[in-house]
């Protein structure tokens, strides 16, 4: 079978008052991904070769985002909001291009399935000329009515237009569409507005389409598929809905996530077969999680890399650039940033790695931190194979610790360190009889003036 060629047409030039944001309304994020990203993936999956993204408010920043999720796609700028089908009209330079399918989306509906897309385009590809995705929402007050007849859609009809009996249809518009190539334009610049609104109606090219003997069909979606993001409530609900999905595919294929509803997941999480992970832990974008490691409670994991059989957390943060290679642990109250932990080493607690290399089999104590920023650089601390750091030791960069050194603790390391060396950074104690209960004395003495004084 040919392959076909097909454009989708996402519009995203909605203002999006209601979400009572600066930003555009598709630029608001479903797990760390602009809603309107999850639809081009969606539109891609399906088959989808060219993009047109419809923009309006925001259009700069629209066109910059858009680079970043999908880059080569053609932006088009509705100067005026005059309905759906001027809105799709806007990328008439694209469809005129010749595909043979055109799908229309919204930016945003950010849970569509693209196996609903296929299943349009295939109705396209057997001799349909106008393909409407509907859905059964719990209750379909509010919504346009998909009207069929002997298998064809004929209308949809507004719910205000609705005889009572086509209010009872639970069958309504999901508002997405595949139209045949050959007959999109014509069907779009037929739509009129004679109407209350004034306005162009995409929903009209159906019984255009039907008038000239075209076939019209409808096809089904999941609610949750086809739902419209127009406020922050609708935006925690399809965040909901997207974690609870990516937790159950996890899940499947053999993570186990001991309590799943407090797991939070980025669009690009990858995490391997036989990892566990407890509650409460955070993945950000760009985390690469491989098998059999352990994610313990409360750990916050963002664009780092986790080799199989390590350990993290409780209570960790990996940052960007953080690379745990097999077996390495990083422990509770820890925090790892553009670092690399070699195989086996170990960072147990309270400490700081950033900008740095700790060598395979190290132990680095806690309290540890280094010293990687002076205020206008950073700069860089190797800790080499075998080196075991004090507890409460600070290593200020540029440092090299040797292949098994040795760090005292509480020690200020400004110095690189041989192999096998030990180094001690710290003054000699002193002791003083006597003197810490003066110096309580005094301090309490001063306290008692003050208060006096204050009245």
């Amino acid at each position: 079978m040919t392959k076909r060629s097909c454009l989708s047409v996402i519009l995203a030039a909605g203002e999006g008052t209601r979400m009572k944001s600066a930003l555009p309304k598709v630029l608001h994020q479903i797990a760390g991904l602009p809603m309107v990203a999850h639809v081009v993936k969606a539109a891609q999956a399906a088959g989808a070769d060219g993009l047109a993204l419809v923009i309006g408010h925001g259009a700069e920043e629209m066109r910059k985002a858009a680079q970043k999720f999908a880059p080569g796609t053609e932006c088009y700028v509705q100067e005026k909001r005059l309905g759906t089908a001027h809105a799709v009209l806007a990328a008439r330079d694209g469809i005129a291009k010749g595909y043979d399918d055109i799908l229309v989306m919204f930016g945003d509906t950010p849970l569509i399935d693209p196996a609903a897309l296929a299943v349009a385009r295939g109705k396209l590809a057997e001799g349909a000329a106008v393909v409407v995705i509907g859905f059964r929402p719990p209750s379909p007050t509010g919504y346009g009515r998909l009207i069929e007849k002997n298998g064809r859609l004929v209308a949809i009809r507004e719910e205000k237009d609705c005889s009572e009996d086509e209010k009872k249809i639970g069958f309504c518009n999901a508002g997405m569409m595949a139209v045949a190539g050959k007959h999109a334009l014509d069907l779009l610049d037929t739509v009129g507005n004679q109407n209350a609104k004034g306005e162009f109606y995409l929903t009209d090219i159906v019984e255009i389409a039907g008038a000239r003997g075209l076939e019209v069909v409808a096809t089904e979606a999941s609610f949750e598929s086809a739902l419209g993001i127009n406020n922050r409530a609708e935006l925690a609900e399809a965040e909901g809905i997207w974690q609870q999905r990516r937790r159950r595919e996890a899940m499947l294929s053999g993570v186990t996530l001991i309590a799943p509803e407090t797991v939070y997941f980025s669009h690009d999480t990858e995490i391997g077969a036989d990892t566990v992970v407890e509650p409460n832990v955070w993945f950000g974008p760009g985390v690469r999680i491989a098998s059999g490691a352990k994610i313990h409670a409360f750990s916050h994991i963002e664009g780092a890399t986790v080799a199989s059989n390590c350990d993290i957390g409780p209570f960790a943060r990996l940052r960007p650039g953080a690379d745990l290679k097999v077996k390495a642990k990083v422990g509770n109250f820890c925090e790892v940033k553009q670092a690399t932990i070699e195989e086996g080493a170990k960072v147990n607690h309270l400490t700081y790695i950033g900008d740095a290399r700790v060598g395979a089999g190290a132990n680095i104590g806690a309290g540890t931190i280094t010293c990687n920023y002076d205020g206008y650089s950073k700069f860089f601390t190797d800790i080499g194979e075998g080196a075991f750091i004090g507890s409460n030791s600070s290593l200020v960069a540029p440092v090299t610790i040797g292949k098994g050194g040795y760090i005292a603790s509480g020690s200020v390391i400004t110095e690189s360190v041989p192999e096998d060396a030990l180094a001690f950074g710290r003054a000699r104690q002193r002791t003083l009889p006597g003197k810490g209960k003066e110096l309580r004395e005094r301090f309490a003495s001063a306290a008692a003036a003050k208060k006096k004084a204050a009245g």
